[in-house]
């Protein structure tokens, strides 16, 4: 369990506020916070209809209901955060994943006092690194409007005057919610797509190739930011790094070839010994065949197979237990059938 979120100078409780309130990670931190702390949440969010995890109308939470770019209504509730988690995003549309991930976040951080701010955890994605946790060069270079936006905004916050109080987390990919849509927290695109997933087991069961990745359930992104949130803010001790501490936040790295075979496991199926092995060649001719449309980060990320990051920071990396290490354990959160 976290400890009482600190407070502030002034001896009240902390006032932490959460962009993307509603989303599935932003409802895991804001429960976790409310359950656990005292602190007082600002909730900065859209829709309040799709708030389902927190009791909307505690005293203790505040609702900030508009648009991340338009920060004028809230102006002094910004202002009156010691915290600020920013979990909000935005992808598919050029402009407004500029507006949303570059400009809105400046003017967010404008709109701060610095005499009150003590943290700001920000959250971009672990794409954009390498396995040093340095920037991608590629990411720039080939990324789509949400990896490029993402890197653009990491550059600028390290040179940001508020940077020795900025904390980048980097989620690899993030499981929650349940596959059914059922339970109090939103269901994340991966959790998703697993049903949809186990249907294509029977070809997939056939197929090896060569790759890895992290994987992080949301409830354990929530505990390591609840631990961030709830502990004093001190220069980076990250070794490597600069001003800005970086986390990529993941469990240990898994194949693609454990990941079918754990769901043959799951699904009582049958894990074949041998299988036809994707090499370069043959993805490209799949591509053909299927007339994939792929982009220039697609064709990059096929090239580099391993999106696998060291150190990657767990609970257990702060001394608390994860939800879900395993995926077998993500299978089970999620209600995926047997």
């Amino acid at each position: 369990m976290s400890p009482e979120a600190p407070p502030t100078a002034a001896g009240r409780p902390a006032r932490i506020l959460i962009t993307g309130a509603s989303g599935c990670v932003g409802q895991h931190i804001a429960d976790l916070l409310y359950r656990e702390t005292n602190a007082q949440l600002l909730l900065w969010l859209r829709d309040p209809e799709k708030l389902t995890a927190v009791p909307r109308q505690d005293p203790r939470i505040t609702l900030l209901v508009g648009d991340l770019r338009d920060v004028e209504p809230h102006r002094a509730q910004i202002a009156s955060a010691t915290r600020i988690i920013h979990t909000a995003t935005a992808w598919g549309d050029p402009e407004r994943a500029l507006q949303v991930n570059v400009v809105a976040v400046k003017a967010m951080l404008a709109a701060t006092d610095p005499a009150v701010l003590e943290q700001v955890v920000y959250f971009s994605t672990a794409s954009i690194l390498d396995r040093q946790l340095q920037l991608l060069p590629e990411a720039m270079a080939y990324g789509t409007e949400y990896i490029q936006t993402k890197a653009q905004c990491l550059q600028q916050l390290e040179q940001h005057p508020l940077a020795e109080r900025i904390v980048a987390v980097f989620p690899t990919l993030v499981f929650g919610g349940r596959v059914d849509g059922s339970g109090p927290f939103p269901t994340s695109y991966l959790t998703a797509g697993l049903r949809e997933g186990a249907r294509w087991l029977w070809l997939a069961k056939w197929l090896r190739t060569d790759a890895s990745f992290h994987f992080i359930h949301a409830a354990d992104i929530a505990r390591v930011c609840a631990h961030l949130a709830t502990t004093p803010q001190r220069p980076n001790p990250e070794a490597g790094q600069g001003k800005v501490r970086r986390l990529v936040l993941g469990q240990p790295a898994v194949t693609v070839n454990q990941t079918v075979r754990s769901l043959c496991r799951w699904r009582r199926g049958w894990y074949p010994p041998v299988g036809v092995d994707l090499s370069g060649w043959l993805i490209e001719g799949l591509i053909k065949l299927l007339r994939i449309d792929v982009n220039a980060w697609d064709r990059f990320s096929i090239r580099q197979r391993h999106f696998v990051h060291e150190p990657i920071s767990p609970p257990e990396r702060f001394g608390m237990v994860s939800h879900a290490p395993t995926l077998e354990a993500v299978f089970a959160d999620a209600g995926l059938p047997r």
